[in-house]
């Protein structure tokens, strides 16, 4: 069976529980990392070195990075629902999870998330705080303009596209913080909370990261 290591509140863990249960695969969760621990056990630490989570182990084959996972899921049980064969299609999700990964995430998970919500307020860098914030609208606006006309980031239907980025979503509009008019991102948004895989693996109540 497939299972996978990590707690439900990681940002890069509901990335994995979210592909799972579209592709409606069986699997164990089993907790680590924050308050459930264990990240530095010996047998942990043989699955993935850096001592990171998500893992997962799939009949013998164990995975690790978030993305890295997001790909073998999709490419092992999803056939092409999620991650084209063809290399001009399947560019479109590579594209986007690596500008997600590479520019959307550290700006918004680092640079908001953690700097201002997991922090506390007398210790908040304001400065940079605002200047993440700023960033972050600079980055939803450019996935605003392109997802004009598009219901989801590679076209019609849900693919490996939509998973990074979607995920920052819940806390981004659930956030106290300055956002620019974003109507395609929302409506994407809306779409999203439309699908049960979602709702329950992405809008997953944070307020115990409260810094």
């Amino acid at each position: 069976m497939l299972t996978i290591y990590g707690r439900r509140n990681s940002f890069n863990v509901q990335k994995v529980l979210w592909l799972v249960d579209e592709l409606g695969l069986d699997h164990a969760h089993v907790p680590l990392g924050g308050a459930f621990g264990g990240l530095d056990d010996p047998q942990f630490r043989s699955r993935n070195p850096h001592g990171r989570i998500p893992v997962i182990e799939d009949e013998g084959v164990t995975v690790w990075e978030s993305h890295a996972i997001l790909r073998y899921l999709a490419a092992r049980y999803g056939g092409e629902r999620f991650f084209p064969a063809d290399p001009a299609a399947r560019s479109y999700p590579d594209r986007w999870m690596d500008w997600a990964q590479t520019s959307l995430q550290p700006t918004f998970v680092d640079g908001v998330f953690v700097a201002y919500y997991r922090t506390p307020e007398e210790k908040r860098d304001w400065p940079a705080i605002r200047a993440a914030i700023a960033r972050c609208a600079s980055h939803y606006s450019f996935l605003d303009q392109w997802l004009a006309g598009r219901p989801y980031v590679a076209g019609d239907d849900l693919t490996l596209a939509d998973i990074p980025a979607g995920t920052t979503l819940y806390r981004y509009f659930e956030l106290d913080i300055e956002r620019p008019a974003l109507p395609n991102v929302e409506a994407w948004y809306a779409r999203l909370q439309e699908r049960p895989a979602y709702r329950q693996h992405v809008m997953v109540p944070f307020a115990d990261l409260k810094g």
